[in-house]
């Protein structure tokens, strides 16, 4: 556009900065091994943050580095979102595009919300309305995506000047810095620290980022006095005068920008007129432009950091010519120079561009504003199209034109909505309140509801003809603060909307309010959210159906499963599927009958309730929808865990796992972990458990999948004989879930842990005391699950505590022990699993009274033999073999002997070093060797191993020398199915590998000879 125009005012040679450039060359040889870096350029005005990533981008360039740059946007006041990860992010596919289209596939609509040139990304309406992790989704397929580009060459991304970034802009940047673990790939993002005064929204930011030990932080200082000699050597092209180094040092304190301003000035002999202010030098530079060049330096002023070509021209009314020679003078002059792309002008620097811009005056910059809207109107493709809407809104709000700037803020909210930058939308929605009373009423009259707030209209309008009302905004703005984690302005906002809605008579709306309200309130641990619900629920009631009601009926019934299971719980459940159904609202639908389905698993009618929640679970994969998906994989194996069907669980967590990772869904990914580690403690996978604990830990955004997490954790620690561990981890899941919201399904587990704790410590009065503590809370329906396990502890602290005669057990003991008979009495089993646990606490029970019996501990045996949770048949066996020692005789001594030998090596499988120590330590009572396998007078040895009939299919495979994969095939189960058997079997047999499996066998005649030769391969 421009002939090269020559610049006197850059130094050629980079100044000093070698140990901050040696720095960032380590960083970049340790992104090159594969080791992420995460850095933070910070520097005043001017000092050279910008040089600095340049030379380093270069260096980075010539070992081979792909160097994509971003710069935060400003327009007026106003941050585009996301925009210097768009523009990072369309360098890359420039750079390479292979690669970004590969690791983009299948998230192209997605990612669309950032880089359109992905393709085109779903509105956000219809089934997308209730996204609740539409954000984090985004945050997540953007970190994958970097990790993924970067996989197999060295990536740098440099973000500049974080002081204007936008809001959205910053939390994608604070997940990125916390999240990313893979890749050759370093993030280097700037600002301007004397920017960030007390109350600048950035400031919170670089506290988070302080606290990250995987970020580093530069602090870029000021020029010595030599480093300013050599720059200014560098600008003149010769040795200056000392003296004027001391000057010039002086009025510059060694500001890198204000070296090269003061050393032109005194090049062209203007020094002796410089004024006190360091603004006014940079003015000076700009008066002394002609005045057409001054006029344009103003209109780029006010544009935006970059202003486009052909949108100046428009804004200049400059004939071509006149326009052409006013910008070579301001780049001559060095005050404007060509931007990146060469398709626009943007100041040198951005103190200059704000000295211009603050010397405006207030009609003038209104005045600019409305050119530049009027321009943008007439003419759309003056600016890029991702930039347009918020850039329009932008220029007509600071041309102080209410009715131009309504329309235009409210289209702005919308495209932030659908790129899941809910910062911006509400600092928009409330920029259109401010509005709202300014703006004509024609203009008003002529809005209609342009997007929609999950359930909006909440009145149950057509949209198409009703016009939209203040109130809509405010229910766009409290979903939108919801969910940017703007909680306490959401609280405001509600508030303020049903003190408008007293005395209108909109039941409806207000109803909406308060679920809103309630969300809120949990969130913040202010409440559990039921109050604002049963006001909700009130005001409902007896209306027709509608989205609003069936809303209110779903998120009162899940609320109750949560929390207070039982009839009312189940009928809103039903209520709310019957309504959605009506009126359309399929993730309202697929929402309340997971719940349904949930209540009714736990009020006994299992197959049905599960029926419900795998129909659900197929419809959701089926049609895609991520709203759903993660909770359908969640709330499902839950369900069938709590039945005793932990295999079935991991099977569905293990696909949930995979879709949550593949749709970025992390905090259902969380849930799922935490959900996983449980399923594979009860199946007797505690290292892989423990794993997917902390799994959960380090993938969860929110409390509660942590709290859950770590009470795995302690559970596993607890069952190890790690007390301190387990006493951590549970303090750590109690800081998690607070004391705002209390549920069963958290404070029963926790429970279990204390009085576990205290059991193993032998403080029988704290056992008591944290036993009637959740029996005075009570087991809710539903909630048996939990109960049951509670109740066993207590039993079993006292039947130990008989047993030991401990002096503290006597007093009190008959009530307590009373009191759990009644619980026992009274609690529903309704599963295999829990009328085995029923059989263990009544066995304890009666052991407590000093009344146990062999029978007894046989048939708690035989429930848990039929049940894959090797731990608990490992302890039972325990008991048994305690019982059968005290009759004595000897069958009874060899079948202890045996049954010892099992729970032996059960124990020393999972690491459970109390149990282990404690079969051992009885062994040892009864002069019992546990180191041989002694043959027992039985009809069927593998009886006496407590091999299942599948165990013993696998184990005649195993004898036979077959693969995992070949007994898989061969018995129609999943290889890992196949391996879980195998695992179990040798912790049964107590032996460490599959040969010796085979030896036990043939030593015991398990099979026929004939059996195990008629299936062998050739």
């Amino acid at each position: 556009m421009l002939a090269p125009v020559e610049s006197r005012s850059v130094s050629p040679v980079f100044v000093g900065r070698t140990a901050e450039l040696e720095t960032l060359n380590d960083a970049l040889a340790r992104a090159a091994a594969g080791e992420p870096q995460a850095w933070v350029l910070g520097g005043e005005a001017g000092v050279g943050k910008t040089r600095l990533v340049e030379e380093f981008a270069s260096a980075a360039a010539r070992e081979g580095a792909v160097v994509v740059l971003g710069g935060c946007v400003e327009i007026g006041a106003d941050g585009l979102p996301f925009a210097p990860f768009s523009t990072a992010l369309r360098a890359l596919c420039r750079e390479l595009p292979d690669e970004l289209a590969a690791a983009a596939a299948g998230q192209e609509e997605e990612l669309a919300r950032l880089l359109p040139e992905l393709g085109e990304s779903t509105p956000s309406g219809g089934s997308d309305r209730s996204d609740e992790e539409g954000m984090a989704r985004l945050f997540e397929l953007t970190a994958r995506l970097l990790e993924r580009v970067a996989a197999t060459r060295t990536v740098v991304v440099a973000l500049e000047d974080l002081h204007w970034a936008d809001a959205s802009t910053r939390h994608l940047l604070a997940y990125l810095f916390r999240t990313l673990r893979t890749g050759r790939l370093i993030v280097l993002a700037t600002y301007r620290s004397d920017d960030i005064h007390r109350r600048h929204p950035l400031r919170p930011l670089l506290a988070e980022l302080d606290r990250l030990r995987t970020v580093r932080r530069i602090e870029l200082g000021r020029f010595n006095r030599a480093e300013v000699g050599r720059q200014i050597a560098g600008i003149l092209a010769c040795e200056p005068d000392p003296a004027q180094v001391d000057e010039i040092f002086e009025r510059s304190d060694g500001n890198a920008f204000f070296v090269e301003e003061l050393a032109v000035a005194a090049h062209e002999g203007s020094c002796t007129g410089l004024t006190d202010s360091l603004r006014d030098l940079l003015l000076v530079r700009v008066e002394r432009l002609p005045e057409s060049a001054q006029r344009v330096a103003r209109i780029v002023a006010e544009g935006g950091s970059t202003v486009e070509y052909r949108l100046l021209a428009a804004v200049a009314q400059l004939a071509e010519d006149d326009l052409i020679e006013a910008l070579r003078a301001a780049v001559g002059a060095n005050i404007l120079i060509a931007a990146p792309g060469d398709d626009g002008y943007r100041f040198r620097h951005s103190l200059v561009r704000e000295a211009v811009g603050d010397d405006l005056l207030p009609g003038e910059r209104s005045r600019l504003n409305r050119r530049y809207a009027e321009a943008l109107e007439a003419d759309p493709t003056l600016v890029p199209a991702g930039e347009r809407v918020m850039r329009l809104a932008s220029y007509w709000y600071h041309a102080h034109d209410p009715a131009k700037a309504l329309p235009a803020v409210l289209d702005a909210s919308v495209t932030a909505r659908r790129r899941h930058a809910h910062s911006e939308q509400l600092r928009l929605l409330e920029r259109a309140m401010e509005l709202w009373d300014s703006a004509p009423e024609d203009t008003r009259a002529t809005l209609r509801p342009v997007d929609y707030t999950e359930v909006s209209p909440p009145c149950g309008c057509d949209p198409a003809t009703t016009p939209l009302r203040y109130l809509d905004l405010m229910a766009e703005a409290a979903v939108a603060g919801r969910r940017c984690g703007e909680r306490e302005r959401a609280l405001k906002i509600t508030k303020r909307a049903l003190h408008l809605l007293e005395d209108d008579g909109e039941p409806l709306r207000a109803a909406w309010f308060w679920v809103q309200r309630s969300r809120l309130m949990q969130a913040m641990a202010r409440g559990d959210g039921w109050k604002e619900l049963g006001t909700a629920q009130e005001l409902v009631r007896g209306l027709p159906p509608s989205e609003v009601h069936a809303e209110v009926l779903a998120t009162a019934a899940n609320w109750s499963m949560l929390r207070a299971p039982g009839p009312d719980a189940m009928s809103a459940a039903e209520r709310a599927v019957e309504y959605a159904r009506m009126v359309g609202a399929e993730d309202i639908e697929l929402n309340a009958r997971l719940t349904l389905g949930g209540l009714m698993v736990d009020a006994g009618d299992i197959d049905a309730g599960l029926a419900q929640m795998h129909e659900v679970k197929k419809e959701v994969l089926t049609r895609g929808l991520t709203t759903v998906v993660g909770r359908s994989h969640v709330n499902l194996p839950s369900a069938l865990e709590g039945i005793g069907r932990s295999q079935e669980a991991v099977a569905i967590l293990r696909e949930g796992l995979r879709l949550t990772q593949e749709w970025g869904l992390r905090d259902s990914e969380a849930w799922m972990w935490t959900n996983l580690a449980e399923s594979l403690i009860s199946l007797g996978q505690w290292d892989e458990a423990a794993e997917a604990a902390v799994n959960a830990q380090r993938t969860g955004q929110s409390a509660k999948p942590h709290g859950g997490a770590s009470n795995r954790l302690a559970q596993l620690a607890l069952a190890r004989g790690e007390i301190a561990e387990a006493t951590r981890h549970l303090a750590a899941a109690r800081a998690s879930y607070g004391t705002h919201d209390p549920m069963p399904q958290n404070n029963l587990p926790m429970a279990l842990l204390a009085l576990g704790a205290a059991a193993a410590e032998g403080r029988l009065l704290d056992v008591r005391a944290e036993a009637d503590r959740a029996l005075d809370a009570g087991f809710p329906p539903g909630t048996h699950r939990y109960a049951w396990p509670v109740l066993l502890a207590a039993a079993t602290a006292e039947s130990d505590a008989r047993a030991q005669a401990l002096p503290t057990a006597q007093e009190g003991r008959a009530a307590f022990l009373e009191r759990l008979f009644e619980a026992v009495r009274k609690l529903t089993t309704g599963a295999p699993v829990w009328l085995a646990y029923e059989k263990w606490t009544r066995a304890e029970l009666d052991r407590a009274h000093g009344r146990t019996t062999t029978d007894t501990w046989s048939d708690v045996v035989t429930a848990f033999e039929a049940l894959e949770r090797p731990y608990d048949l490992a302890q039972v066996r325990h008991r048994l073999a305690e019982s059968l020692l005290a009759v004595g005789g000897d069958d009874e001594r060899a079948r202890a002997t045996e049954l010892l030998r099992l729970t032996r090596a059960t124990a020393t499988h999972l690491g459970a070093r109390p149990l282990a120590d404690a079969a051992a330590h009885l062994a040892q009572r009864a002069r019992l060797s546990l180191t041989a396998a002694p043959h027992l007078p039985t009809a069927d040895p593998a009886d006496s191993l407590g091999l299942t009939t599948r165990e013993r299919d696998v184990l005649r495979l195993v004898s036979v020398g077959r693969t995992n994969r070949q007994i898989a095939e061969e018995l129609f189960i999943s290889p890992k199915t196949a391996s879980v058997h195998v695992s179990n079997i040798l912790g049964k047999l107590g032996v460490a590998g599959r040969g010796e499996a085979a030896a036990v066998a043939h030593r015991l005649g398990l099979f026929p000879a004939e059996t195990l030769t008629s299936g062998t391969s050739g």
